[in-house]
């Protein structure tokens, strides 16, 4: 890890959205920050940036040195290294929330010294800087970009260190592992006691199976992080569009009785039980010459595949059409849910045992009235979650192993560590050269260490960084 103020230089960047607000913030972090800023700021009372004491706010203005011009009126916070962000001295300067003071702020900061901050380098001085850990620095961006309460208590909980100290925990358990073998190392002449590679393999197994824990949540953290993409397909006019505008309770999708009003995808999120599930209404699925429908008919079957569920809707007060089956045979190998719409008209009699040959999981509901509503979104919980609460999802819905992982990158490092440690049964059982149990064991230690940065690379830090926004 970087020490304390062990970066040259300052940066600087507008740390709220661009366009008009209350307030908006240009932040700035760095050995020089503190002395950058006051060279553009002026008190009414003469009172001076550099000698004040730490998270203390001065009222003032953001004067342009070259011509003394007033650009705004601002509140200037100072807070000194290490108790900040980033452990370095950081300067926040609140402006009025408009473009312009917030442009022409920063400029001046610029001019006087800073440089431009890249994509999350506030973030990633503080990982550097050893504030917090990889992981952590991803439960950043797990926050910002939360969409339902129980997403952001989960990013919560990250950034607290739940997953840091479980991974932790872990590698310490693997260190002790490697420790014990390689005293026998150190020692060629003494051959490993039963006891003790019994030990070593007990603590194998007992490491992997909390690994697999980890990894088994993961298709379930994904959904709290990344959302469930849901699909809602079928022939032209059965209501679709009616059953999006249903779910969002609001006219987002135009529903005209003409077949093939809907030409593109039209993507919303819903709140779900605290899942974020984002719906994508589809042009009706058809054979057609019109080159704009045939173009939405393609797009219907990318989302198709790009979805996690797949809502097949079926027009429930008519028979079954060639057009329906073909559409369902479509959609065989996808987890799919049968939304039997109009189904407050007369339904064929016959339908629903026909439909059972294509999903188990078949809804009667109406987007017109609201009926089966509720339970079309009980089905979606059922089918993306295993284990789904009665009530409301939450962060209390964990695995055994106490944590969710929400992360592809923490997903990947797991399961590459339990490969390691599978070859490290392997190994142990064949009776193998206790080098390469170590060799294997290390390698399991590395993985995990990746998560938390205890090993990592450029390329890792620029993968995981370049998910942020300038100013964070």
């Amino acid at each position: 890890m970087f020490a304390i103020n062990a970066f040259d230089d300052t940066i600087a960047a507008i740390s709220t959205p661009l366009g008009e607000g209350g307030i908006g913030i240009v932040r700035l972090s760095g050995r020089d920050a503190i002395r950058i800023a006051g060279r553009i700021f002026r008190s009414p009372k003469n009172r001076k940036l550099t000698g004040t004491e730490s998270h203390r706010i001065i009222y003032g203005f953001i004067i342009d040195p070259s011509t003394n011009a007033t650009i705004d009126e601002v509140l200037v916070s100072i807070m000194h290294a290490p108790n900040t962000y980033t452990r370095e001295d950081i300067v926040e300067i609140n402006c009025h929330g408009g473009l312009l003071p917030l442009r022409k702020a920063l400029e001046l900061v610029l001019n006087n010294g800073a440089r431009l901050a890249e994509p999350g380098e506030f973030t990633r001085r503080a990982f550097l800087s050893g504030r917090i850990d990889l992981s952590q620095a991803e439960a950043v961006i797990d926050i910002i970009k939360a969409k339902t309460e129980a997403s952001r208590k989960i990013a919560i909980e990250q950034l607290s260190g739940s997953l840091s100290e479980k991974i932790t925990s872990l590698r310490d358990s693997i260190t002790k592992l490697c420790a014990h073998i390689e005293a026998y190392i150190d020692f060629p002449e003494d051959d490993i006691e039963p006891a003790s590679k019994d030990l070593i393999s007990d603590g194998v197994r007992s490491v992997r199976h909390e690994l697999s824990l980890l990894s088994e949540s993961f298709e379930e953290g994904r959904f709290f992080r990344e959302g469930i993409k849901v699909a809602i397909v079928g022939k032209p006019n059965v209501g679709k569009s009616s059953l999006l505008n249903a779910l969002l309770k609001r006219d987002r999708a135009i529903v005209t009785e003409m077949p093939g009003t809907t030409r593109d995808v039209l993507e919303e999120y819903l709140n779900i039980k605290g899942l974020p599930v984002r719906v994508m209404d589809t042009a009706g699925i058809r054979e057609t010459h019109e080159m704009a429908e045939r173009e939405g008919v393609l797009r219907s079957l990318r989302a198709i595949e790009d979805a996690d569920i797949v809502i097949g809707v079926i027009d429930g007060s008519s028979h079954l059409s060639d057009e329906d089956l073909n559409v369902l045979s479509r959609l065989r190998d996808y987890k799919i849910i049968i939304a039997l719409n109009k189904s407050d008209l007369s339904p064929a009699e016959d339908i629903i045992k026909k439909l059972e040959a294509y999903s188990a999981n078949i809804v009667m509901l109406s987007a017109k009235t609201g009926l089966g509503l509720d339970i079309l979104k009980e089905r979606i919980v059922d089918v993306a979650i295993k284990h789904p609460s009665s009530s409301t999802l939450s962060v209390s819905h964990e695995t055994a192993a106490g944590i969710l992982v929400t992360n592809v990158r923490h997903k990947t490092a797991i399961d590459n560590a339990i490969k390691a440690l599978d070859r490290t049964s392997d190994v142990l059982v064949s009776r193998r050269p206790l080098e390469i149990v170590a060799i294997e064991l290390r390698d399991a230690l590395d993985r995990l260490g990746e998560i938390v940065g205890a090993v990592t690379t450029e390329d890792i830090l620029n993968t995981v960084f370049s998910e942020f926004c300038i100013g964070k």
